[in-house]
């Protein structure tokens, strides 16, 4: 029963209240209520006035009428610290499943009306308090914790005030259309398992022994005799050395299947760890996932679009100008 009236109550905010990145407050939107304070002020008010009708005493009506009065004007107050108030949503931060996300949400007033003590937070979350008085615009940081990979869509934001007496309550649920993208949880995977290259390219290194002549160097003692420069020494120049270079591949290979032994998620936390490992330095690095690869490169840019291959692997077709579907890479 309980939850088929959250269920109601659900749709009919949804009717009421649709889902926009914008929204303005009015007396749609806007719901009022007593506090726990309120109510405490009722009990007093009927006492006092009860009191009043009992003995017939003047100053004991005035006081009644004088609480009365001041419960009337703040329901004036209080509503009007929410009515014109507008919330925009901002932009989002991706996060780490398991850490908090971040959202942006901006508070703008209409005209020179000031708002006090404007509480915000999602259910389950930590409240922010903010004044929109001498700024025409406030942005505000809003946290929410994640629990799995993916696209996380926010729930409705919660808005209230007190002011200025705390005795009423004004409140509204508001749908800002948020998502925030949640990467893997990084897991520590010790060592790679293996590199894979797919061509010889790459930097050229100091390596005896390879094909490719690079250059002369003094002689030094247990140099091979193949590689010492006979001719410079015919023609009397100091004993050389010959010196050689090869292509050596600093492309990195992330690959699914480096992680066999693993479930799907403990694959994808591993290389996510190794993706931000491999952020830190220099060499290319890339993805092979099922059906699906990113080309090595270097940069927040390749490193943002693999963890994002990674957080949605499984829940969406992976498709991006940095990747490219593996039938694709073959026909090609």
């Amino acid at each position: 029963m309980k939850r088929f009236i959250k269920q109601r109550y659900r749709q009919w905010l949804d009717q009421r209240i649709p889902a926009s990145r914008e929204v303005t407050l009015d007396q749609r939107r806007i719901f009022i209520f007593p506090s726990r304070y309120g109510w405490f002020y009722t009990v007093v008010l009927l006492s006092v006035l009860l009191a009043a009708i009992n003995y017939e005493n003047n100053l004991a009506f005035a006081l009644a009428f004088l609480l009365v009065s001041l419960f009337v004007v703040a329901i004036l107050h209080t509503y009007s610290n929410l009515s014109g108030l507008t919330i925009r949503a901002g932009r989002t931060k991706a996060a780490f499943a398991g850490e908090d996300a971040e959202f942006d949400v901006i508070l703008r007033r209409q005209g020179k009306r000031e708002y006090h003590g404007v509480h915000l937070c999602w259910p389950n979350s930590a409240e922010v308090v903010e004044d929109v008085c001498r700024v025409y615009e406030r942005k505000t940081k809003l946290f929410l914790t994640t629990k799995k990979r993916g696209w996380m869509r926010a729930e409705r934001l919660l808005l209230e005030s007190h002011y200025p007496l705390g005795i009423l309550r004004a409140w509204s649920w508001i749908d800002l259309d948020m998502t925030c993208l949640v990467y893997p949880k990084p897991i520590f995977a010790g060592r790679l398992p293996h590199a894979l290259s797919r061509r010889n390219e790459g930097v050229m290194a100091e390596q005896l022994g390879a094909e490719d002549f690079y250059g002369f160097r003094d002689y030094v003692a247990g140099d091979p005799l193949k590689h010492v420069s006979w001719k410079s020494m015919a023609k009397g120049q100091a004993l050389l050395t010959k010196q050689f270079a090869a292509n050596v591949d600093r492309r990195v290979w992330l690959d699914w299947y480096c992680f066999s032994g693993d479930d799907e998620e403990t694959r994808l936390s591993k290389l996510c760890y190794w993706t931000l490992e491999l952020s830190k330095g220099q060499d290319e690095y890339g993805l092979r996932l099922p059906e699906f690869e990113i080309k090595p490169d270097t940069g927040e840019v390749h490193r943002d679009a693999i963890l994002r291959a990674l957080a949605l692997f499984g829940n969406e077709p992976l498709q991006g100008a940095n990747g490219v579907k593996v039938n694709q890479v073959r026909q090609a």
